[in-house]
């Protein structure tokens, strides 16, 4: 839950100062004593290993391990099937917002156009295991 909440804390102003808000959140948060999960998970936040590629940061990523499974999936699917507005959204409906944003060349649209299958599988597996759950 705590990862939810803070995995953009990245974008404000005092916080970054590389720009690339997974980095910046994470470095934050461990340097003001967040406990390693939570700052694993906000610095591997929705394609953030996809989006440190294209924008040269894979290095500054790596200083965070990555923590594939139920936990992030549930990440994934809370910021992939919500709004800037706190919204919900389907995936699809999300991933298309996300790409009317961005023009074609930024980095970010790059990062969704190839990221987006790997992340539904994200989407889909928590929806799965929520459903199991329910039933």
């Amino acid at each position: 839950m705590a990862a939810a909440w803070l995995h953009d804390i990245g974008y404000a102003p005092k916080v970054g100062d590389t720009r690339f808000h997974p980095v910046d959140g994470a470095r934050y948060l461990r340097d003001h004593g967040w406990p390693g999960e939570i700052v694993n998970l906000v610095a591997h936040d929705s394609g953030a290993r996809y989006e440190a590629a294209e924008r040269g940061m894979s290095d500054a990523l790596a200083e965070f391990p990555c923590q594939d499974g139920p936990v992030m999936d549930a990440l994934v699917t809370a910021d992939l099937t919500t709004g800037p507005g706190g919204e919900r959204l389907t995936y699809d409906e999300r991933i298309s917002e996300i790409l009317r944003r961005y023009s074609p060349e930024h980095p970010v649209h790059r990062t969704w156009t190839k990221a987006a299958p790997i992340l539904r599988a994200s989407v889909e597996r928590t929806e799965s295991r929520v459903s199991a759950r329910s039933a």
